[in-house]
């Protein structure tokens, strides 16, 4: 890909909405609705210091230490934002309340099929890939396989109702130990499930250097699954992504708005055109312009940029709420947009077959949306 060309016109909100596309960073968790957080948490008569639907508004993680940031080539904003709530709730608080009223496999089939169904509604997402997380010990009667089994039944009846296709990514918690990621990825690759298609290392990257998890990722990678990882989004360092790509293998990367730090790097990424998930709209609301910048200059380096929803059920955004931010704020060309979901289709974990069957299915509805209607 080139910079931004800027001879195209930009799209009109209407066909973003209509494009085809895929989301290839999503967390489960992160995408349950308020309305059904509400619901199971007057089911389990869970104790919260507010209303699920006032929380969710109120979702704010305020950033870390702004000393870290003070150097960084695009300025991170040290302060508050005006729209910041006077009650905040960080994104890990209110899913480890979520967690807590899943109760189970019914519960966690209606999750997963929710969160394709208002992928679909909203955002006309083609393929959606999710990541889950660890068995929590209340539903640990379920194991692996009965949990992996419960998100996939939402996947098939999400296939059937709205011609969509889905995977899993195993998430992995960096803020634990590399033992903790091996035995988490050997009982991935001890149970092999067909929507299983990778793994993802989340949590705060300050929480977990990426080359603690090299003995997972290396036993990923010989299993045949797909890997990414968070990186360059809270280390303002690019040398972590590097770290990703040589050391963990990774197809492709999450966020990596830090890569900017370093020339060489970007350079890199450009020339092997390294699949990144980005976001606008992120619960650290402070830092909403910064993200919106670095993903703007990452467009312009020629990066191979691919949005994303990442929390879209806590977050105020969607998946096609994140190609307008693009469109409307960032002036990015309707050429360079369709170039973006066939990107997604490029860096999906489908298997070649069904791979080569979206992408025919995009490139018919893409061109079906460029052709005036007479």
């Amino acid at each position: 890909m080139n910079t931004l060309p800027t001879s195209l016109p930009t799209a009109p909100s209407t066909l973003v909405d209509r494009m085809p596309k895929v989301d290839l960073h999503c967390h489960l968790i992160g995408s349950v609705r308020a309305s059904t957080f509400a619901e199971l948490a007057r089911r389990e008569g869970l104790d919260l210091p507010a209303p699920p639907e006032r929380i969710y508004a109120d979702v704010n993680s305020l950033p870390p230490d702004p000393d870290l940031y003070r150097d960084t080539r695009i300025p991170v904003p040290q302060g508050r934002s005006a729209d910041e709530p006077e009650v905040s709730y960080s994104l890990f608080q209110v899913s480890g309340w979520v967690g807590q009223v899943l109760r189970s496999a019914d519960d966690l089939t209606r999750i997963t099929y929710e969160a394709f169904e208002a992928a679909h509604r909203t955002s006309a997402t083609r393929h959606l890939e999710l990541f889950f997380d660890a068995v929590p010990e209340h539903l640990a009667a379920l194991g692996y396989l009965g949990s992996v089994e419960a998100y996939a039944e939402g996947i098939r009846l999400a296939e059937r109702d709205f011609g969509m296709t889905g995977r899993l990514i195993a998430g992995i918690d960096r803020s634990g130990t590399a033992q903790d990621a091996l035995d988490r990825v050997r009982t991935v690759v001890d149970h092999p499930h067909e929507y299983v298609a990778g793994i993802g290392l989340d949590n705060l990257e300050t929480a977990g250097p990426p080359e603690r998890f090299e003995a997972a990722y290396r036993l990923a990678g010989e299993a045949g699954l797909g890997r990414t990882a968070h990186s360059s989004e809270h280390a303002p360092v690019a040398v972590n992504t590097v770290t990703c790509l040589d050391v963990l293998g990774c197809d492709r990367i999450d966020h990596g708005y830090f890569v900017l730090q370093d020339d060489d790097v970007v350079a890199r990424v450009r020339d092997e055109q390294v699949p990144f998930t980005v976001i606008s709209t992120t619960s650290r609301r402070s830092w909403r312009p910064w993200r919106r910048a670095s993903i703007a200059a990452m467009l312009e380096a020629g990066l191979n940029v691919i949005p994303a929803s990442d929390d879209p059920g806590m977050f105020p955004t969607t998946l096609a709420g994140e190609y307008r931010i693009l469109a409307d704020d960032l002036a990015v060309p309707a050429e360079r947009l369709r170039e973006m979901a066939l990107a997604g289709v490029e860096a999906s974990w489908l298997p070649p077959a069904e791979k080569a069957a979206l992408r025919s299915r995009f490139v018919t509805e893409l061109d079906a949306l460029a052709t005036p209607e007479l």
